[in-house]
């Protein structure tokens, strides 16, 4: 079998791909090929693997042998699935293999936003000593509501740990999970206006679609508690980065953790880069070892179960 991973590779990266791969396939590094070594690779693809790059209609034009797509995540908003199914190329992702690396993400995050973590590091280094400065605008998390928008795996687990904690978990998806699932996390379900009412802290958990583009607009921060943080850790797109930016600047809301971004990588000029309230990471909610290992993991068994003729159980309908 012929697979072609597209995105950039570090050394220690593709160390782990070459070690994980199956014995049997050969893989080629597209970034690293020169253009006529890429149009002869992907000439020869029968499986791509990819992260974050485009996998648009054009691209796809040139990999005629091409059987699958394998996405090393869960969202598939960079891969035409149009252009892919009109070719029939099945496309699979790897879900619930990132959810503990993003909850542990999120929660991460809540806790520097409430303890102003970056903040005194910065102050401390450059020889202040803010023992007091910021204690009155510092929280515990214990004791506040969490209101988390979308609630599947990665959702479920960021409540998991944020409930140790001792918050109150609410949570608004367009479908619901079972009553085993709320009464195991102790999650109470809400409309997404009762959640921005009641939320201390509000978490997006949702896949980019056209229906949450935007999902957190300037019509939503105005319902937000003037206290409450907000955590991005889904998709880029689903919160106007301009009108959270004016939020922070108008103090509707106290602070935010943004991970992915509209545009990637954002410009150096973005609005919330200048925002001390701002906590702003590159998009590696999934970026551990542990999570690339069990991503890869299911990632390379579900090709070797499509090139023996078998149905992966991970497809994404198109």
């Amino acid at each position: 079998m012929n697979i072609v991973y597209v995105d950039p590779v570090s050394p220690e990266l593709k160390e782990l791909l070459l070690e994980m791969k199956p014995p049997e396939a050969e893989l080629s590094f597209s970034a690293e090929l020169d253009p006529a070594q890429q149009e002869n690779a992907l000439a020869q693809a029968e499986y791509l693997v990819v992260a974050t790059a485009e996998i648009a209609a054009s691209l796809l034009e040139r990999t005629p042998r091409l059987i699958h797509i394998q996405k090393t995540g869960v969202g598939v908003d960079n891969i035409d699935l149009r252009a892919a199914k009109e070719r029939n190329i099945t496309v699979a992702n790897t879900p619930g293999a990132n959810a503990n690396g993003v909850a542990e993400l999120s929660m991460l995050m809540i806790l520097a936003l409430y303890r102003k973590l970056l903040l005194l590091d910065r102050e401390t280094k450059q020889g202040e000593w803010p023992m007091w400065k910021h204690r009155l605008s510092s929280y515990e998390v214990s004791g506040k509501v969490h209101g988390l928008f979308g609630f599947g795996r990665i959702g479920q687990e960021t409540a998991r740990r944020s409930k140790a904690f001792g918050t109150t978990i609410i949570y608004y998806d367009v479908q619901r999970a079972s009553r085993e699932q709320e009464e195991a996390l102790g999650a109470i379900y809400v409309s997404k206006e009762e959640l921005l009412r009641q939320a201390d802290i509000v978490s997006l958990h949702l896949p980019l679609l056209p229906e949450t583009r935007h999902f957190i607009d300037k019509a939503e921060f105005e319902q937000m508690k003037r206290s409450a943080v907000l955590i991005n850790v889904s998709r880029g797109g689903t919160v106007n980065e301009e009108a959270l930016a004016a939020a922070l600047r108008a103090g509707q809301i106290s602070g935010a953790g943004i991970d992915v971004w509209s545009s990637e990588p954002p410009p150096g000029d973005h609005p919330l880069f200048a925002l001390e309230q701002v906590i702003a990471t590159p998009h590696i909610g999934a970026g551990t070892k542990d999570t690339l290992k069990r991503v890869l993991e299911i990632a390379f068994s579900t090709i070797e179960k499509i090139e023996a003729g078998n149905q992966a159980s991970n497809l994404v309908s198109i």
